[in-house]
């Protein structure tokens, strides 16, 4: 086992006065509950089992390049994450766009390579998109016009409504008048960014949280943001750094192995050689490891948690000798190319350019060979980007998160349990428990704050004041 700061053993550290929690798990759910219970006053060991902290928001060495392991946004909507970032003063090195403005480029039609644009003006909302839809090539008039009349239904539905989760989102478009193109250049270019799942396999519940939210509820709240370093030095450096100033212990490489209540009616956390005592105890990791970590009668039915299936991502690296590509980033329509970002400032890369191709819901390609990705999808770069066809390939290689999110199915939304636990002092924390977000940075952070808060109040500790405080709800 390794220590990652400090003299002594890890029961040492968590010994003395004062109320001790345990957070399993250091991906960004796990840091805000440490974070937010330290800034308490409560004495905090962080252990993650990995060599780093950032959990599935990663970055790593490929020679002399840093590659984050697939491709992070966040919108301006996303205000739990928006505070995460200034907690570790990182906001600078993740800024928003000014205004949404998403070049999308379809190469199928007809008339060949188009460019269109989904972009905002400075209107309410929903005339802050209007324009953009009236102009936008890649719908037919008649198609743009019932896009319009789907949006303000859309936008009706009621979030609090726990039918919504039963149904799909693709029935819902195809009620609405929605075409299998609008489906394609619309809302799945969206959705499966953000869902991780097509229209059709992706809860209603979902899926109109994502549209009302970001495009129908605040004229700029979907203005994009990303890093503009490596995440590593986001949810790795800058994290610890923020822990090490909060006073909390963070132990990498360190797996836990069993969570119980010892005789003294306080919780222990074994690890490898070692137990610790703790007043209460986070378990901020993936459901199924959640799953093995809960004591008996700690949840009602725990089955449910491995009845939330996960869905895959693949990311795409592709290093050119050149510049081919002028623009941050585009989405791509008639190609099995989603989204490419360039890397290229961010991974230290002083000559090409550096292309990461983000490949959402990507059951049937998440397990073919590097090869057989490289016959298909350079080729389609080729057809998106022109400047490509005369320009050599440096380096081609695949990272694959095979249960990079939780799937956003139908029934997913009943599956999904809160912060609190039926053993009292125990909470869980994690993207997929029930924070009524997707599987995103955003819905993590919430639910750091939601494992926080439900332990404070159980262990009489005040909220801090400068906590992300979560909206009412209308």
């Amino acid at each position: 086992m390794s220590h990652d700061t400090g003299a002594g053993t890890l029961a040492d550290a968590a010994r003395g006065a004062g109320r001790h929690a345990v957070v399993v798990g250091g991906g960004i759910a796990g840091i805000t509950t440490a974070l937010a219970l330290a800034d308490a006053g409560v004495r905090v060991t962080l252990l993650e089992g990995r060599p780093r902290l950032g959990g599935l928001a990663f970055s790593f060495q490929r020679g002399a390049l840093t590659v984050d392991n697939g491709q992070h946004v966040y919108l301006r909507c996303c205000t739990a994450y928006r505070w995460f970032l200034d907690r570790i003063e990182g906001a600078a090195l993740a800024p928003l766009q000014d205004r949404l403005d998403v070049p999308v480029l379809d190469v199928a039609r007809p008339a060949g390579r188009r460019l269109g644009r989904l972009k905002r003006d400075a209107l309410p909302v929903p005339l802050h998109l209007g324009r953009s839809l009236a102009t936008y090539p890649h719908l037919s008039l008649i198609e743009r016009a019932k896009v319009g009349r789907a949006a303000l239904a859309l936008k009706a539905l009621d979030l609090a409504d726990p039918e919504l989760d039963a149904h799909d989102f693709g029935s819902w478009l195809a009620a609405h008048g929605q075409s299998a193109r609008a489906v394609e250049a619309l809302w799945d270019l969206v959705g499966v960014a953000t869902l991780n799942a097509v229209a059709g396999d992706c809860s209603l519940a979902l899926a109109a949280m994502v549209f009302k939210t970001g495009l129908l509820s605040d004229p700029g709240a979907a203005d994009i943001g990303w890093a503009h370093v490596p995440l590593g030095e986001l949810h790795d450096r800058l994290a610890r750094k923020a822990l090490d100033s909060a006073g909390v212990r963070t132990e990498v490489r360190t797996r836990v192995t069993s969570v119980s209540v010892n005789e003294n009616g306080a919780w222990s956390v074994q690890v490898p050689g070692e137990r610790l005592e703790a007043d209460a105890v986070v378990l901020a990791v993936p459901q199924r490891e959640a799953h093995d970590l809960l004591p008996d009668g700690a949840l009602d039915a725990p089955e449910r948690l491995l009845r939330i299936d996960t869905a895959p991502i693949l990311n795409i690296h592709v290093v050119y000798d050149r510049t081919v590509l002028h623009k941050p980033f585009f989405a791509a329509l008639g190609t099995p190319v989603q989204w490419v970002f360039d890397r290229t400032d961010a991974s230290g890369l002083t000559e090409g350019q550096y292309l990461a191709l983000s490949q959402s819901a990507a059951q049937d390609e998440i397990d073919e060979p590097v090869a057989a990705l490289r016959e298909r999808y350079l080729p389609e770069l080729e057809r998106l980007l022109p400047a490509t066809r005369g320009a050599e390939v440096k380096d081609f290689f695949v990272t694959r998160e095979r249960t990079a999110t939780f799937a956003p199915t139908p029934g997913v939304g009943r599956l999904r349990p809160g912060a609190r636990t039926e053993a009292p002092g125990l909470y869980l924390a994690g993207a997929w428990t029930a924070t009524g977000w997707p599987a995103t940075m955003e819905s993590a952070v919430r639910s750091g704050v939601s494992a926080a808060d439900a332990a404070l109040a159980a262990l009489g500790r005040p909220r801090p004041r400068h906590l992300f405080e979560f909206e009412e709800a209308a």
